[in-house]
């Protein structure tokens, strides 16, 4: 019995040990399980924070991907605008945003060592017939004039469906291959009531090209229509202070020129660079980027009127003429060379009233008509869009 009691006892131990083993095991266990949850947790949170992350990084270009473009022994057909448009489409994801507001869609590409440069255009008048315009060219330069240029207009007799999908959404099809083109929805985009005058008529939100974004407004009583910064979302360059004037500043990417405006909170735009409109790039000026989704009824139409009263019954309510081969050229900003060229405009500040200060700044006068085939190719007339 003496005996026993140690070894009761000593089982009981063993028991208790027995038990506080089992206890750790279960505490290792539940601390492996959770270890597991956590492990599993990171790795689904992590590549959402790395795709976070990867889009707020911009995008890289390299060297390298130019020389093998211009280098490449392209096959492609550029004679032949089926192959291209079949190119274009098999080239794009399933789905596309058409940015500028007169719904180009730029591309460009390289063959046989040289630039290319087209687009495709979803024209407010015929995209709901199920028609597309595309035109490509060799692109410009200073030192080479244009060449040949490639124009149609797709519709399902030459073999392209166009279907409106949704609200400015279009889908083209062509040999099975279809893609979505998703036009800039900026319906209800207004300027601050702030920044607009009581002589002045808002006709709608710009998404230029460049990637700027304007208001354009009408000033009857000053005769002259105005592009006005749009400072509600980012401005997608450095605006840097211009030598001649604190209230003069230049984009410098894109050589926009802008003046603070006398009697406004607001930013005029008073010069694109003439070397840009020569080009014919994306820094050309806003001028072929009209709001045309946003129009409302003849307003655009009547402020033309207003400036060229001669063209009544000639043009529709977006300013193309009756044959649809010119439409009104809207361009009251300088093209300048050189930064003191815009010096011109400080003279303005000096006006006695708003009225003779809008149109001082108005200085390329009254806006004039250009062949609309140049604006297919988003080209304007000449590289001096400063007067009639």
């Amino acid at each position: 019995f003496g005996r026993g009691r140690p070894s009761n006892v000593a089982g009981g131990k063993q028991t208790e040990s027995g038990r506080r083993q089992a206890s750790m095991s279960e505490f290792l266990q539940r601390i492996e399980r959770i270890a597991v949850m956590v492990i599993l947790a990171i790795a689904v949170w992590m590549p959402g924070l790395a795709k976070a992350e990867t889009a707020n990084m911009p995008r890289l270009f390299t060297d390298q991907q130019y020389v093998e473009d211009v280098r490449l022994n392209s096959s492609l057909d550029v004679t032949n605008p089926e192959a291209v448009l079949e190119f274009v489409l098999n080239s794009l994801p399933d789905q596309v945003t058409v940015y500028p507001t007169e719904n180009y869609y730029y591309f460009y590409f390289y063959h046989g060592g040289v630039k290319w440069a087209g687009n495709l255009r979803f024209d407010a008048e015929t995209r709901d017939e199920g028609k597309v315009h595309m035109s490509y060219f060799r692109d410009f330069t200073e030192w080479q004039g244009e060449e040949t240029d490639y124009t149609v207009i797709w519709d399902s007799e030459r073999g392209v469906d166009v279907k409106k999908q949704g609200d400015l959404l279009y889908e083209v099809t062509y040999k099975g291959r279809s893609v979505a083109f998703q036009l800039n929805q900026m319906e209800g985009v207004e300027p601050p009531a702030s920044i607009i005058m009581e002589s002045e008529e808002y006709l709608g939100p710009i998404f230029d090209e460049s990637g700027f974004r304007f208001f354009l407004v009408f000033d009857a009583p000053a005769r002259a229509f105005k592009y006005i910064l749009d400072e509600t979302a980012a401005v997608a360059d450095e605006l840097l202070k211009s030598e001649l004037s604190p209230d003069i500043s230049i984009g410098r990417r894109t050589g926009f020129a802008f003046l603070n405006d006398k009697y406004a909170e607001r930013k005029v735009l008073i010069g694109v660079y003439g070397g840009n409109i020569g080009l014919n790039n994306y820094l050309d000026g806003p001028f072929d980027q009209l709001p045309d989704n946003f129009l409302k009824g003849d307003e655009l139409r009547k402020a033309i009127l207003v400036l060229s009263p001669e063209l009544d019954g000639t043009i529709d309510r977006f300013g193309n003429s009756e044959n649809d081969t010119v439409r009104y050229l809207i361009a009251p900003y300088m093209s300048y060379e050189y930064e003191y060229d815009l010096g011109a405009f400080l003279e303005c500040g000096k006006a006695a009233t708003p009225r003779a200060y809008y149109a001082c700044l108005n200085i390329s006068g009254s806006s004039r008509s250009y062949n609309s085939s140049e604006e297919t190719k988003d080209q304007p007339p000449s590289s001096n869009t400063t007067g009639n």
